[in-house]
Parts: structure tokens; sequence; C-alpha cells
């Protein structure tokens, strides 16, 4: 599962992806978290807004931080 974090690098985008990382490992899935930081790849994959959350190539979330029990919804 290719787990995709949208977003520059801002604090909230760094917590997407730990919030994202406890979800997968809480799951137990292999998983690959890739971080997106190109503005241009973001807005093609659909995000308006930063953070956002990719799963295989599917856009989930956008302009919000997501909790680990959230993203766990999206994972399963």
């Amino acid at each position: 599962m290719k787990i995709q974090i949208l977003g520059t690098g801002c604090p909230k985008c760094k917590k997407l992806a730990e919030n994202a990382e406890t979800a997968a490992k809480t799951l137990g899935i292999e998983y690959e978290l890739v971080k997106v930081t190109d503005i241009n790849e973001i807005v093609q994959m659909g995000a308006m807004m930063t953070p956002g959350l990719a799963i295989d190539g599917q856009l989930k979330s956008s302009g919000k931080l997501l909790s680990p029990d959230e993203i766990t919804a999206f994972l399963k």
C-alpha cells in the first residue's frame, strides 16, 4: 500500500506523516510512505489545500490534519 503525504513540509504535514505511520503500524500492514512536495503534483492529484493524504494515488483528504484513527478507516 502506498501512502502519500501531500504538502511542502509544514508542521501539519509532518504530523500527518507521523499519524499515517502510526495508523499503518497499528493495522500491521505493509506500506510505503511517500512525501509529495511538488506543488504542481499536489494540485494535479486534486488537493487544493495541504496537508493532503492519498492512498494508492487516490486523494482521501486535503486541508485537514487527520488523526491516526481517521487514517486507519481509510487504510482498511
